[in-house]
């Protein structure tokens, strides 16, 4: 798992969070929380007329909240986010009946991620837990943890190549998921109304098995070929998306069945509050 950027799990919602290793300390995005804590439809409006209504929050806002880079759609934007300090000052703003839980959250986000620099096979041990709470299966769950090591050591094989972390990343992985499933990664996840969220924790174990075939297979052909820089690894990256649509293709046709699908995790969509 990325240990800088992560998407963490409060009550089945997500909430994008860096941690800063200088700092060593964790920014949570504050549109996340406004969202978490009042259920409402459009969290960056409402986070908005409660600064404009609590001109000392807006203040606070402003001088103590930066914008941090974190994982958005992908792509790595800048987002307005705030220290567990923050957080707390925010929260005494917002009426909300999760506020307590919400801060008990927050306490054992700080601690977990103290026992994860100890002893780093607690942050894979977390993760685990993270998705058996939110029902998948143990099948699902070792696809997910395999593909991602597959992963780790594809984006391990770009750094070593001079691919720059960001967009050509990116540019890279975008580029292979086209290649095999025939749509871009902003597209797939559209298809399977997805916003913020990570598009692999809503695969299904063909997709996540289809993916990691594309980055092994990309992997394999880099090294194979000594790929480096942005336009040797893009050739690569092609062909080792081929090869998952060329063995997807010929699964489709014998089962009859499309593989890339638009179903997903997403919990039940409840009634929103609006901020009146």
């Amino acid at each position: 798992m990325n240990k800088e950027n992560a998407i963490k799990l409060f009550e089945e919602k997500t909430i994008r969070s860096y941690w800063n290793e200088e700092e060593e300390q964790w920014y949570f995005s504050v549109v996340d929380i406004v969202e978490v804590l009042t259920d409402s439809v459009n969290p960056t409006d409402y986070l908005k007329k409660i600064r404009k209504r609590d001109q000392e929050l807006g203040s606070y806002i402003g001088t103590n909240c930066p914008q941090v880079e974190m994982l958005t759609n992908g792509k790595r934007r800048k987002t307005l986010a705030g220290t567990v300090e923050d957080i707390f000052r925010i929260i005494q703003s917002i009426p909300s009946s999760k506020a307590e839980p919400f801060k008990q959250w927050l306490a054992n986000v700080g601690y977990e991620r103290l026992q994860e620099i100890n002893d780093p096979s607690q942050s894979i041990d977390r993760a685990r837990e993270n998705w058996q709470k939110v029902g998948r299966s143990e099948k699902w769950i070792q696809q997910r943890m395999t593909g991602q090591e597959t992963r780790n050591k594809l984006t391990d094989y770009w750094q070593e190549s001079g691919i720059k972390k960001g967009d050509e990343f990116a540019l890279l992985t975008n580029l292979i998921h086209q290649e095999w499933t025939g749509f871009t990664v902003k597209k797939h996840k559209d298809l399977k109304g997805l916003k913020s969220q990570n598009l692999r924790d809503h695969m299904s174990e063909a997709e996540l098995i289809f993916t990691a075939l594309a980055e092994l297979s990309t992997r394999q052909i880099a090294e194979t070929t000594r790929a480096i820089g942005l336009k040797e690894n893009a050739i690569a990256s092609k062909k080792g998306g081929s090869v998952a649509k060329n063995a997807r293709k010929e699964l489709e046709a014998k089962t009859g069945k499309s593989v890339v699908t638009g179903e997903n995790f997403l919990p039940p969509v409840k009634n929103k509050k609006k901020l009146k």
